[in-house]
């Protein structure tokens, strides 16, 4: 299955556009399922039929569906309590009953991850199309099973499941209870299924659309929204560039404005693959609107973009390894990078990824970094004590 994930900018019509888009290749006759993530229905409003926690379908070929947050994880904390159950006693804490719960921050990322990796398995579509959160929200979500599974890793180390049966043993000799199966075994799950979220967006089929409207908010917010993604390995397929006013001031709109829109699009056409989509007059509604505004193809190739490690000499006659990572719109000065054991920690302005060492580079240590043209080469030197003599 093909997933296309469409973001950009609070009141840059993602949503209209996601609704547009999906329309569009449901109308060709692919099977598509749209997934939004909004409280309100904004989705339904674009489609003109209303959207919630079961799946709806509004054509022939297009299904909606807007998955509950608060449903899931009342389930999730039910069944967590149910085995925590023994535990729980001991502590002497009362359990809560599912109609006094309400979502924690962060549910809401959950139960759209969930049901992203949900309908992203279907065999009962061809396109999955994601309207997700405005363009700071849709970064974390995107980051959120990275950094989930390295936080289990560390708390629950997989490979202290070796050690089950020694447990009752340890436990009695350290005089503290030792962490119970049950604990592993949530661990081992939630990893899976993290594992399964990041195995979609790692999909070469799944690419991550921009929208955003051309003026210098939209640039700032582009700019920004490029550089994150690049931090994560991505790249947009397109930028959506929405509610492009004519060029012609007979048109009727002030010349001011269509000026400056046209001094953003040419900023942005030298760094992406930039598509326009017109302003209508009004704010889109309903299937007729959702026909006139001509959305590109949901029919692109993936995100995703490799950091290669090359072997390069130095000046003196050394050899170095060089890993490659871009980072396009990155400051020299708001640039850190610390290593800590076989991770990496990159810094750049507000954002942030511990990205794993390649297995070549931890016997490696690092012995020095530049950013040019939009890449960062971080270069790393042969550790006498951990490579093999003669290589």
């Amino acid at each position: 299955m093909r997933t296309l994930l469409i973001t950009g900018p609070g009141g840059s019509g993602r949503t209209t556009l996601a609704a547009a888009t999906a329309r569009a290749a449901a109308n060709a006759g692919t099977r598509t399922i749209l997934l939004g993530a909004d409280r309100t229905d904004t989705l339904g409003a674009a489609l003109g039929v209303p959207t919630g926690a079961a799946p709806v379908r509004v054509t022939e070929h297009l299904t909606a569906w807007r998955p509950d947050a608060t449903e899931s994880f009342r389930t999730d904390l039910t069944a967590f309590q149910k085995r925590a159950s023994s535990a729980l006693e001991l502590l002497g804490a009362a359990r809560l009953d599912a109609e006094e719960l309400t979502p924690l921050p962060g549910a809401e990322e959950l139960a759209l991850l969930r049901a992203l990796r949900d309908a992203a398995l279907s065999e009962t579509h061809d396109l999955l199309v994601v309207d997700l959160p405005p363009t700071p929200q849709a970064l974390a979500l995107l980051a959120l099973p990275e950094e989930l599974r390295r936080y289990l890793r560390r708390l629950l180390p997989a490979e202290r499941q070796a050690a089950r049966a020694l447990r009752p043993v340890l436990g009695r000799l350290a005089g503290v209870p030792m962490p119970s199966e049950w604990l592993y075994d949530t661990a081992g799950r939630w990893d899976t299924e993290l594992a399964a979220v990041e195995a979609v967006l790692a999909d070469r089929d799944t690419s991550v659309r921009l929208v955003a409207e051309p003026g210098p908010a939209g640039a700032d917010a582009v700019r920004a929204a490029g550089l994150a993604l690049a931090l994560r390995g991505l790249r947009p397929d397109l930028l959506v560039a929405n509610r492009v006013l004519p060029e012609s001031v007979e048109d009727g709109w002030p010349a001011g404005p269509v000026a400056q829109q046209r001094k953003t699009l040419d900023e942005w056409q030298g760094a992406y693959d930039v598509r326009h989509v017109p302003h209508l007059g009004h704010d889109p509604r309903g299937d007729d609107d959702l026909a006139a505004l001509a959305v590109p193809g949901a029919d692109t190739t993936g995100s995703a973009v490799e950091w290669p490690v090359t072997d390069e000499a130095t000046a003196d006659g050394g050899r170095v390894l060089v890993w490659h990572l871009p980072l396009p719109g990155a400051i020299r000065d708001e640039l850190d990078l610390v290593r800590r054991g076989d991770e990496l920690v990159v810094t750049v302005g507000q954002f942030r990824r511990i990205v794993p060492l390649p297995s070549a580079l931890r016997r490696c240590t690092v012995a020095g970094a530049a950013l040019r043209e939009g890449e960062l080469r971080v270069r790393f030197a042969p550790d006498p004590d951990l490579w093999p003599q003669g290589r």
